[in-house]
């Protein structure tokens, strides 16, 4: 009798762990702005070929607009395994230990796409990636938002006509350079609030490419948009490292390839969502777009090119060298 309950015993167990082995694996993919952006698109790309491919063995829950977590806290929740997957701005790995990435925040770093994806989609991008699995995180890609553009309440023609205003920032000692070389007064503001914050006058301006600033309705409560294209806003695509390398190699090998599919598909589609939105920025009337001539920008370029020498020590001056010799920027030139 006891040798039936036993047996039986042990077949149900077989049964039991059979049935949860067949259950899809669930990763929960979590991002701060909305579905419309180049970001939100790409990320629910990113879940139909990941389970179209997978046939149902895995599971991609995405959570825009920081329905989970906000800023500073998707991190730590990647980190603790509450999520498995986060596309974070390049300026949020320098409060993490990676002060190479800050190296992105550098105003004028890159003055066009092919530029800067000689960097993030060559060797100089692999290597950084690198310094993220001590951290426990695995980086998968690099994915483009944009160039940014600065916004205010007031025409923002030259460098001048930002001081004294507060303008938002993420927290990045760069960033924070990059705003005091103004004359401007950096605020640390988590981007799901700053829509409010420039709304009630706790900040008067921001920088954002057109695609955040549009698809957040930042354009309703700013007067003005600067097309300076001063710095670049990326992210990166990471994993926890422990959940990704306990995959099965197959299943790993099927995700790697959707995302290889879905980072083409976010960096195509960046540069036509800001082009798109700019188009309705005009339209709506609520902001009037200022188009530096090219003098104008090299006074912007002028000024800005110092924090790059501020910077050097703590980003890393074999970094930074390499970069100017993959994209042929010379600061002193300026």
């Amino acid at each position: 009798m006891k040798l039936r309950i036993l047996f039986a015993f042990l077949a149900s167990l077989s049964l039991a762990t059979s049935a949860l082995a067949q259950q899809p694996v669930v990763i929960k993919f979590s991002h701060v702005v909305a579905l419309d952006t180049p970001k939100g698109l790409a990320a629910e790309y990113f879940k139909k070929l990941a389970e179209e491919r997978t046939k149902g063995r895995v599971k991609i829950e995405v959570y825009p607009n920081s329905q989970l977590y906000k800023d500073k806290e998707e991190m730590e929740a990647l980190q603790l395994g509450a999520v498995q997957m986060l596309a974070p701005s390049l300026a949020k790995f320098g409060p993490l230990g990676a002060r190479e990435f800050e190296v992105f925040d550098l105003p004028y770093l890159f003055d066009d796409y092919k530029e800067l994806h000689r960097v993030t989609q060559g060797p100089i991008g692999q290597q950084l990636m690198k310094k993220l699995d001590s951290k426990g995180i695995l980086g998968l890609a690099f994915w483009d938002n944009g160039f940014k553009e600065m916004s205010a309440n007031k025409p923002l023609r030259k460098p001048e006509d930002c001081r004294g205003l507060k303008m938002r920032i993420q927290s990045s000692k760069v960033l924070d350079s990059q705003m005091r070389a103004l004359g401007a007064i950096p605020q640390v503001i988590a981007f799901s609030e700053v829509y409010q914050a420039l709304q009630t006058g706790v900040v008067d301006g921001t920088e954002n490419p057109v695609s955040n600033l549009y698809t957040q309705k930042m354009h309703e409560v700013q007067k003005y948009l600067t097309l300076s294209d001063h710095g670049y806003l990326g992210y990166a695509v990471i994993v926890n490292k422990k959940f990704w390398d306990g995959l099965p190699a197959d299943l790993r090998g099927i995700l790697e390839g959707a995302m290889k599919d879905a980072t083409k598909y976010a960096n195509d589609l960046a540069q036509k969502k800001n082009d798109e939105d700019l188009e309705l920025v005009k339209k709506s009337g609520k902001t009037q777009v200022i188009t530096l001539t090219p003098q104008e920008k090299l006074e912007w370029k002028k000024v800005l090119v110092k924090v790059h020498a501020e910077h050097e020590a703590k980003i890393g001056k074999e970094l930074l060298q390499a970069i100017y010799k993959e994209t042929g920027f010379d600061p002193k030139k300026l």
